[in-house]
């Protein structure tokens, strides 16, 4: 295993600025397509936050006898009967690169998202 002090990708708060909780964007990924049909796997909104569970607040971390939990930056919900994801931008400013693969999966998969305005509630 190659063991690296430092990650070859900039910090994340290079060339990102600090935001406040009320100016943070949140993006609502729907299970549903631009074509309008249901996205399969059923599951894909609990798959999808459970791999962005360890990115975590400052502070806020796992280890032996903690609860396996989603991350307050990606968590699954279920809006009016249809399954998203609810995507905080906070994600952005701790793994840009966990971010990009968010908004990738749902550009992909043609997932239709939403953004919901700083302060507003997710639904």
């Amino acid at each position: 295993m190659l063991w690296v002090e430092q990650p070859p990708w900039p910090a994340p708060e290079a060339g990102l600025p600090k935001l406040t909780a009320s100016q943070l964007r949140q993006l609502q990924i729907k299970g549903i397509t631009t074509e309008g049909r249901p996205f399969r796997p059923s599951d894909w909104s609990e798959r999808l936050a459970g791999a962005m569970s360890c990115f975590r607040p400052d502070g806020v971390k796992g280890g032996i006898g903690t609860f396996i939990g989603y991350s307050p930056y990606c968590v699954p919900r279920t809006i009016d009967g249809v399954k998203c994801v609810i995507v905080s931008e906070a994600l952005r400013s701790i793994e840009p690169m966990a971010w990009d693969f968010v908004t990738s999966f749902a550009r992909d998969n043609h997932l239709q998202v939403v953004e919901v305005e700083p302060g507003a509630p997710a639904a």
